[in-house]
């Protein structure tokens, strides 16, 4: 297993595994990631300040990835943790924590005071993973993601 930033050649690859995913969890296309600009183009989407994307490889195969940025239309320094999806081969093998973690400390270099997310409330395996580390659930969504079908909202304090 090994995590690095995203490369142009991994823009196919990382869609098809967000798109794969949310489609498996029952999510919709539209208020989800699925339908956002940046999951067509993850690589440059990721090239804007304050921003990074990771992949995860397993014998050369990117099998998942997952991002931080600033949360879109909020006035704060409050970061978002991004498009975190794995193929269903690679779950359950700590590779998410891995990368959460790494997700996590780019949010400190940047110099974020929190960190934000916005998952499914059927993604009961996630969600345990983000409190597991520290999430703790919102009564309503931050800023505005455009991810108005992603009912659950945590954040993390540093």
């Amino acid at each position: 297993m090994k995590i690095r930033k995203i490369l142009p050649k991994d823009n196919k690859a990382v869609k098809e595994i967000i798109q794969a995913s949310i489609l498996e969890h029952g999510a919709p296309k539209i208020g989800t990631a699925y339908s956002d600009a940046a999951t067509q183009a993850m690589y440059e989407q990721y090239q804007k300040p304050r921003r990074t994307y990771y992949v995860i490889e397993v014998d050369g195969v990117v099998v998942g990835g997952a991002g931080i940025a600033p949360l879109d239309n909020y006035n704060g320094n409050v970061s978002e943790l991004q498009k975190m999806y794995f193929k269903p081969e690679v779950r359950g093998k700590g590779y998410g924590k891995k990368l959460m973690m790494t997700c996590l400390e780019r949010a400190k270099e940047f110099k974020f005071e929190s960190v934000y997310l916005e998952t499914m409330d059927n993604m009961y395996d996630a969600q345990g993973l983000y409190k597991h580390v520290g999430f703790k659930l919102l009564d309503g969504p931050l800023g505005d993601t455009g991810h108005f079908s992603c009912p659950v909202q945590m954040l993390l304090k540093f």
